[in-house]
Parts: structure tokens; C-alpha cells; sequence
């Protein structure tokens, strides 16, 4: 019985130190989850950019092999107009990436068959190999890839 009336509670300095020590932990924690939470926003901007760079092939496609501007010697540049995306964020609001993508169509004389005949020889493009890169600005750095296919 002695025993149990010496025994003292916990103190305000021992409550202080144990307060003290939770929040640099939980501190230490959210700092965990921030690097996470950029690597996620890294990759939902690279997908956005996939998504961009296919719309964009798919659309030279749909145009046609005659309509994507070629040199039979050099490659051909051109930059397509920005695209944006958006999405929603977990925390609320929404976030939106501006891609620009750029298309390179490689030179068309590996593509070029020619066919003769006693009056005239034609010469036919039947592919051409292009190339989308797309880039956007991530925290201050552009950021980008490229995806290739060829058109026929």
C-alpha cells in the first residue's frame, strides 16, 4: 500500500518532451509523403504527355500520308499547337499541364519506290517516319519524351 502512494504521475516536463517528440515524427512523416506526392504529379505529367504525343500521331494519320510535309534529303520540323490537360487532385482543385509537342518527319528517301515504264518513271512515298516530342515544365525543369511511328 506504501507503494502505490509514493508512485507519482507523469509531469508537465515529461508531457512537453513526449508533445515534443510526436511532432517532429509526424513532422518527419508528411515530409515522407511529399516526395511521393511529386513523383506521382512526375508521372501523371508523363502520361499526359503519352496521351499527347499519340493524339498527335493519330491525327497525322487520320490526315493522310500526302497531307504531313516531307523533304525527300533533310528532316522536316514542325511544332504542333500547345495541348493542355487537366486533372483532379486528391487534396481538391485540379491541376493543368500545357504540353507542346513537336513533330520531326525523317527524310522520305528510304520510303521512296519508283516505278518505270516506256513513257514516264514515278516516284512514290509510301511511308514516313515520325517522330512527336513532347515537352511541358515540371517544378521549374522541362521535361519531355518522344514517341515514334511510322505513317503508311
Amino acid at each position: 500500500m506504501k507503494f502505490l502512494k509514493n508512485k507519482k504521475g507523469f509531469g508537465i516536463v515529461e508531457i512537453l518532451v513526449a508533445a515534443a517528440v510526436l511532432g517532429f515524427m509526424y513532422m518527419a512523416i508528411l515530409n515522407m509523403q511529399g516526395g511521393n506526392h511529386d513523383a506521382l504529379l512526375r508521372i501523371r505529367g508523363r502520361d499526359g504527355a503519352v496521351d499527347v504525343a499519340q493524339q498527335v500521331l493519330d491525327e497525322l494519320k487520320s490526315k493522310g500520308l500526302a497531307s504531313i510535309p516531307s523533304k525527300p534529303d533533310a528532316d522536316t520540323t514542325f511544332i504542333v499547337d500547345p495541348i493542355e490537360r487537366s486533372w483532379e487532385r486528391g487534396l481538391g482543385g485540379s491541376a493543368t499541364v500545357t504540353y507542346t509537342p513537336r513533330v520531326t518527319v525523317a527524310a522520305t528517301s528510304d520510303y521512296t519506290i519508283e516505278n518505270a515504264s516506256q513513257f514516264e518513271t514515278v516516284s512514290h512515298i509510301y511511308a514516313k517516319q515520325v517522330t512527336v516530342r513532347v515537352s511541358w515544365n515540371f517544378k521549374g525543369t522541362t521535361q519531355s519524351i518522344e514517341v515514334s511511328s511510322v505513317i503508311r
